[in-house]
């Protein structure tokens, strides 16, 4: 994992306007990249810029892992074509391997309950369950709870992220193997 100067925060909803409005303080530096890009690019661009700054936070809208989330997303509703998961995670691995993108710090979801299921079961589930410090639910105002992130296990590698997730179905996402929930195994989203 490459590490940066500033703590890197990919927004997953909320769009332009929260960025403009996060970005409208000294600590932080939003960045909103091409939206008409495919996804690795605007990551990747997004990553350029993490990189170089050295304000505290940066924020930004470009997932490095959406054509993945994309994919799988689509494989689980029944919607892809034969293979597109497996494109999707190639395609990002070479990215990643090749130093033009990286995992944010955090996710920060906004309004997730008006997502469809299966991308809820992504990041709340399947994401939280790697990380679950780092899938964070925006409730309040964001700038004020921006010095208290909590800390926590960092993401493990990018490639064992996506290894196997073929066989990982969305409603058990998360869950220890054997799919039972107990209180300190439960994934859970922290409530900004």
């Amino acid at each position: 994992m490459q590490r940066t100067s500033t703590t890197v925060i990919a927004t997953v909803g909320g769009g332009a306007a929260l960025l403009a409005h996060l970005g409208a303080t000294s600590n932080v530096r939003a960045v909103v990249t091409e939206g008409d890009a495919p996804p690795l690019d605007r990551a990747a661009s997004a990553w350029a810029v993490a990189a170089r700054t050295t304000t505290p936070y940066l924020v930004h809208d470009a997932d490095p892992l959406a054509a993945v989330v994309q994919a799988w997303t689509r494989r689980y509703d029944g919607l892809a074509p034969h293979g597109e998961l497996e494109v999707a995670v190639s395609e990002t691995l070479a990215r990643w391997r090749a130093r033009r993108l990286e995992l944010p710090d955090y996710y920060l979801l906004v309004e997730p309950q008006e997502w469809p299921a299966t991308r809820r079961h992504w990041f709340l589930g399947f994401l939280a369950g790697l990380a679950p410090t780092r899938v964070l639910v925006a409730d309040a105002p964001i700038l004020t709870t921006l010095p208290r992130l909590p800390t926590g296990r960092w993401w493990p590698e990018l490639d064992q992220v996506v290894e196997g997730i073929e066989r990982i179905v969305p409603d058990k996402a998360g869950l220890p193997a054997g799919g039972a929930v107990t209180g300190a195994d439960r994934a859970t989203a922290l409530v900004l």
